[in-house]
Formats: C-alpha cells, sequence, structure tokens
C-alpha cells in the first residue's frame, strides 16, 4: 500500500467545498473582535475565544509593537538554549503571582503545554485518568508519556471513582481535567475530583485554558471559582482565549516547573515564544486585574445568550459558560445551519463526527464581554428563523423579537439623551467656573 492513497482517498471536505456548506479555513480580514469582515461583509463573530474582547486592544498592540523595537521579531531557538530573554522570565513571574502559584512555565501553544507537562510528568510506570471529554492536547500528551491512560465518563464521579479504586496503589496517578469543557461549556465538578484524588493519593491538573481570566473572583480560574487553589496540584492555562495572543503556561510548585523546564521535550525542541506575544500578554494580564467589569459583562452576555435560545427550544446541553453549544442533529443539518447562519452574517463553528458522537452534531457558539445587547438580539432573531426553517425548533413568534429590538433601542436613546444632557451640565458649568476665574483675575479700577 502507498501511504499516499489515504490522501487520495479522502473526498468528504471536496465535497462538501462542491456543495457550498464547507466550514473551515474561512479567510477573515479583520481583526479578531465582535465583529470581522469576510469577502467584504461585515459580521458578528460568535465563533471566537477572545472572551474579554483584548484582541485588539491598544494597550496589547502598543506593547507588541514597543518590544518588537527592541527585541525583535523571533527568539530563532527554544528556551532550553538560546531562546530564553529576560522578558519571559518576567512573564513567568507575572504569571505564577496571577495564577497564586509558586512558579511558572511559558509555552509556545497551550497545545504544547499540555504535551509537555503530562508527557514529561507521567511515565511508563504510572497511571493517568482522564475525562472523556478532555481537549485532543490532553488526549495526545497521555499517548506521549507511555504511561497507562484510563478515561472515565464525563463529569461522572462514580466512574472516576471506580476505576481509581481499582489501581495498584504502588503506581503514580494523575487525574487530568478540562476547567470548562471547550465543547459542551460545562464545568468540571473539581471539589468531588479533589475529594477523590486525596483518598487515593492522586495528583490533579486542571486545564484552565477556557477558564482563565473568565472563572473565579480575580479570573484565576477553576480552582479560584471552587475555593480549591491550594488542593490544584497543576494548573494550565493558554494566552490565546481571554489573553488575546498566542502560548501557553504551566503552573504550580517551583519543583515541578525545575523539573518540566528539563524534561518537557515541548518546550526543549520547539523555538520560544515571540517577544510580540510575551509583551502583548503581559499586557493582557494587567488589563485583567485592572477591569473586572470585562468578566461581568462577559456572564451577563453569556446568560442572555443561553436563555435566549432555550426559549426557542434548542438544546443547549449542560452549558453553564461562555460557551454554548446548540445540539441539532446530524452533520448534514449542522452544515446547513451554519451555512444559513452565515448567509445571514453570524459566524459560527459547526461541530460533526467524529468530533462528537453520530446525531449530536452542534453549533459550538461563544459570546465576548463587547458584545452588545443590539447584536446578541440580531444573532437569536436569526437563529429562530434558520432553526424554525430546518425544523429544528418551532421557536417564537417574530413579533417577539420587534419588541425586544424596540426595547434594547428605546435604552439606547435614553442612554445617549443622559450623556447629552450630562455633557452639557458638564460644558456650561467649565463656562461659569471659567469665567469666574477671569474676574478674579481682572486688575482692579
Amino acid at each position: 500500500m502507498d501511504i499516499f492513497d489515504r490522501h487520495k482517498q479522502f473526498t468528504a471536505a471536496r465535497v462538501a467545498i462542491r456543495a457550498g456548506i464547507y466550514p473551515y479555513f474561512i479567510e477573515i480580514e479583520s481583526g479578531q473582535k465582535q465583529t470581522v469582515k469576510i469577502n467584504g461583509r461585515k459580521m458578528i463573530m460568535i465563533g471566537s475565544n477572545d472572551y474579554l474582547g483584548l484582541a485588539l486592544h491598544p494597550k496589547l498592540k502598543e506593547a507588541a509593537i514597543k518590544t518588537i523595537k527592541k527585541y525583535g521579531v523571533g527568539c530563532t531557538g527554544s528556551r532550553f538554549l538560546n531562546g530564553t530573554m529576560d522578558i519571559h522570565v518576567k512573564l513567568e513571574e507575572k504569571l505564577a503571582s496571577f495564577m497564586g502559584k509558586e512558579a511558572a512555565l511559558v509555552f509556545t501553544t497551550g497545545a504544547q503545554a499540555n504535551l509537555g507537562a503530562i508527557a514529561g510528568l507521567a511515565g511508563k510506570d504510572d497511571i493517568i485518568y482522564a475525562d472523556r471529554f478532555n481537549h485532543a492536547s490532553i488526549i495526545d500528551g497521555c499517548r506521549m508519556s507511555f504511561a497507562e491512560t484510563k478515561r472515565f465518563r464525563h463529569n461522572n464521579m462514580e466512574d472516576l471513582e471506580r476505576i481509581l479504586a481499582a489501581a495498584d496503589p504502588g503506581k503514580g496517578k494523575l487525574i487530568v481535567v478540562d476547567g470548562i469543557f471547550s465543547m459542551e461549556g460545562d464545568i468540571v465538578n473539581l471539589p468531588a475530583i479533589i475529594k477523590i484524588a486525596k483518598k487515593h493519593n492522586a495528583r490533579v491538573m486542571v486545564d484552565d485554558a477556557h477558564s482563565v481570566g473568565i472563572l473565579g473572583r480575580t479570573g484565576r480560574g477553576t480552582a479560584q471559582h471552587f475555593g480549591l487553589e491550594k488542593d490544584v496540584d497543576i494548573s494550565m492555562g493558554t494566552c490565546s482565549k481571554s489573553f488575546a495572543s498566542v502560548g501557553g503556561f504551566i503552573s504550580g510548585s517551583e519543583e515541578m516547573i525545575h523539573y518540566l523546564k528539563h524534561n518537557a521535550r515541548s518546550l526543549m525542541f520547539t523555538a520560544a515564544l515571540p517577544p510580540a506575544s510575551v509583551a502583548s500578554i503581559s499586557a493582557a494580564i494587567d488589563i485583567v486585574r485592572a477591569e473586572p467589569w470585562r468578566r461581568k459583562a462577559l456572564w451577563i452576555n453569556a446568560k442572555f445568550m443561553r436563555d435566549g435560545l432555550r426559549s426557542m427550544g434548542y438544546d443547549t446541553g449542560a452549558s453553564e459558560t461562555p460557551i454554548v453549544p446548540i445540539v441539532v442533529g446530524n452533520d448534514s443539518t449542522a452544515l446547513m445551519m451554519r451555512k444559513q447562519l452565515f448567509d445571514a452574517k453570524v459566524f459560527t463553528t459547526p461541530v460533526v463526527s467524529p468530533a462528537v458522537p453520530k446525531g449530536r452534531s452542534m453549533i459550538r457558539t461563544s459570546y465576548m464581554a463587547t458584545h452588545t445587547k443590539k447584536q446578541l438580539t440580531y444573532v437569536l432573531e436569526v437563529f429562530n428563523k434558520v432553526g424554525r426553517k430546518l425544523g429544528v425548533v418551532s421557536g417564537v413568534p417574530a413579533a417577539y423579537y420587534e419588541r425586544k429590538k424596540h426595547k434594547i433601542e428605546l435604552k439606547a436613546r435614553v442612554r445617549k439623551g443622559k450623556a447629552e444632557i450630562k455633557k452639557k451640565i458638564r460644558n456650561r458649568t467649565e463656562k461659569i467656573k471659567q469665567k469666574m476665574k477671569n474676574m478674579k483675575n481682572e486688575p482692579e479700577r
């Protein structure tokens, strides 16, 4: 058999392209924000992971440009050899402080952080326990580790307890889970996992790729959300979502980080994170700390969309975060729905088998702090029309959205009117103050 026979026999994507429903590698002609430009058309983006709306923030761009002028555009080597700059070390110190850990280690991508940490820490004499819905990079890290891997049913603590209880007590044990599951949008049952881990002498690693910046009082992620920061041994995070750049990191004890520096192959044999990305991540952390309103706005928008979609009859699964999946059934329905949403200027991402079980294909949506209620109401209106047209939901009467839009527009006019009145009062006050100042400065006659 010729190894190239596989790619010659792969026809599914070309069939979808010819049918006009191919949804991948879409060319975006603008920066990532709540609206993007595609083929010259302005579209509402609800498929991005820029949860806090920082991808085009002036402070991030300014930091990147300033750093390029000093350090150039690349490091031309791995962190292990010649690619570690002082800014990498400073970022790691800032990340450790942000996460409330002793130390942190920055990788070039989030996927490489998972590969390096899991394969670096676990070996052939260990057992890894992984949730079935974990991210692909966790699965790959388990495969690379040579450790025995046991997968338990999604967020099912009875199943985890069962397979842990049957393990050889002499083997090292590592439980690895997502904090927020990237497709389902639900949160891991971390309190139960910590309890089980302590009972069976297992370590716990949480992939906080979709949780950092979002969960917890200050955005530290899942452990802070549950008040269990001291109980999680390894926290992984990515910098391509809430921090709006690229890169990943592992945080934990100083001893563990020191060990990974010399044993994580995806760190040692990959070029270091470029200077511009390092600077923009650092600036993003500052904004996350200084502007908690972004987190609050994000959760308000997410609830608004979940409630709206569920009111139409859509199945959003167990979502409780800004990731809101919409289960629509078979692959063809998901691809057709995505196409009709796209034609209505709403950008979404379809998820079809084998990424999900057959019959559970979905439209994955995710929201930003910077989405306006007007934009989100329009999105709901489009979902209502498309869902009814395809027979996925019964929907709600069109008049519902007319009333909703009118209410939003009325509130906007009221806010604008109040702002104009405040501006007039402020200008008038300034004029009076200036007049009094001039009178005081006039010479006596």
